[in-house]
């Protein structure tokens, strides 16, 4: 849709322009990584999907975007049933790769048959699952690095949900999050390892590593990954003992009654919202009875207006203690939707000249309008704001019409009954005079 692609450029315009200024004041001492360039719009393709274990009461959706990057280097996988064991196991993890998309491609495809093997027929609950988890990371690692060409840089970040009849094991390196939500609340949140976490800076210290401008050796951000195998040469020390480690700091949560969902998710969703914003929305949104794998791609949308300009991948496992559909909830979603709708058409029908979607949707924001999405608030109603401005430009025709340049982009709206595909013309408000913008598939697999 043209008219949200617009409102992203406004809204985001300021912070697109200093994170690049960032990057190319940093690219000249990145060994790992070369400059992330960022697009001149984002590409907000998605393919959202999900399943679901009837069973034993688990289901789970899954979406990807590659946003304003210039490529897509996120990765996830899912099983609901693990090879060898009894109903009631399942495997997810999220993966962030940066340098380039080849280890957390590897680990989304790889990663899971490590697992499988170290935990054999019959694992012991917990410590024997937790040492398995830490053995089939450093396998994949090791694999990964059998495979790598020679002096080429990259890795991933990831995190992992292994799930059983009686506990939850999260396995994370890196700053790919999980979060637990229980009884309406964040109940527990995997920690970031990032170079001035104390264990983090005396393992690289140990292995003769400096930490300058809060990264490792002043280029990498996190302190354990898959991959970035030009900070595992330290002489006779362990895989685990390197500069960067792929060990997986690994929890064990006793699985309880008021278990609502879990979720896991790349660095760029977490640095648009807090865990806290994020139960909240998810919350709300399980209680109008969006299917997991939509859910999740309205939450990215989100992130993408609230400003995150990296990949962005979800995964939400949803338990059986998940909030389940509410009328009432739904009622005044509808409600909400029909005045946001109302109030956009006599905002553009007050105005001598069309008013832009930016400037509309900065009106509504200095408004008090009630019973917004928590967590969300009017960002979780851009696509809302955005259909409602886009009907009323192509009804009044040529009659406000400046320019016959036209900006296309396909994005997701959401219903109360699932998903479609919008693909609208903005022809009154145009950045790019002559241009036309088309929003092509992310690059590379996603899952």
């Amino acid at each position: 849709m043209a008219a949200f692609a617009r409102l992203l450029e406004c809204l985001l315009w300021s912070a697109r322009k200093e994170q690049e200024a960032e990057e190319e004041e940093e690219e000249g001492r990145r060994t790992h990584d070369g400059p992330r360039s960022l697009l001149d719009a984002p590409r907000c393709f998605q393919r959202p999907h999900g399943g679901a274990a009837a069973s034993w009461g688990l289901r789970f959706g899954a979406s990807a975007v590659q946003g304003w990057r210039a490529h897509m280097e996120d990765a996830h996988c899912a099983w609901l049933a693990l090879p060898g064991l009894p109903p009631g196991w399942a495997f997810f993890a999220v993966l962030d790769g940066h340098g380039g998309a080849r280890a957390a491609l590897f680990g989304a495809r790889h990663l899971p048959g490590h697992v499988f093997e170290a935990l054999g027929t019959a694992p012991d609950e917990p410590e024997g699952v937790r040492g398995a988890l830490r053995r089939a990371f450093l396998n994949a690692d090791a694999r990964l690095r059998a495979l790598w060409p020679r002096g080429e840089p990259g890795g991933s970040t990831a995190v992992a949900l292994l799930v059983s009849p009686r506990f939850l094991y999260l396995a994370h390196c890196g700053d790919s999050r999980a979060m637990l939500s229980r009884a309406g609340a964040v109940a527990f949140s995997t920690e970031d390892h990032r170079p001035l976490r104390p264990r983090e800076r005396e393992r690289i210290h140990n292995a003769g590593g400096t930490i300058r401008r809060r990264r490792l050796e002043g280029s990498l951000a996190v302190s354990r990954a898959l991959g970035d195998f030009a900070y595992k040469e330290a002489p006779g020390r362990p895989p685990e003992l390197q500069l960067v480690s792929a060990e997986p700091e690994v929890t064990a949560l006793a699985r309880q009654a008021e278990d609502e969902f879990m979720l896991l998710a790349s660095d760029g969703v977490w640095d648009a919202m807090s865990g806290a914003a994020l139960a909240r929305l998810v919350a709300s949104r399980l209680c109008l009875g969006l299917a997991p794998e939509l859910l999740c791609a309205q939450l990215l949308d989100t992130c993408l207006c609230k400003g995150s300009l990296d990949n962005m991948t979800c995964v939400l496992v949803c338990f059986p203690g998940a909030p389940r559909p509410c009328e009432e909830a739904i009622r005044k979603e509808l409600a909400l939707d029909a005045a946001l709708g109302r109030r956009v058409s006599e905002l553009y029908s007050s105005a001598q000249e069309p008013p832009s979607l930016n400037t509309v949707f900065r009106t509504l924001a200095s408004e008090d309008i009630p019973d917004l999405p928590p967590g969300g608030g009017l960002y979780c109603k851009v696509a809302v704001i955005a259909e409602a401005y886009s009907r009323l430009c192509q009804a009044s025709g040529g009659r406000w019409q400046k320019t016959t340049t036209t900006t296309t982009l396909s994005v997701f709206s959401f219903g109360k009954y699932g998903l479609g595909t919008c693909c609208v013309q903005d022809p009154v408000h145009s950045h790019h005079p002559g241009r036309t913008t088309e929003i092509p598939t992310p690059d590379g697999p996603t899952n």
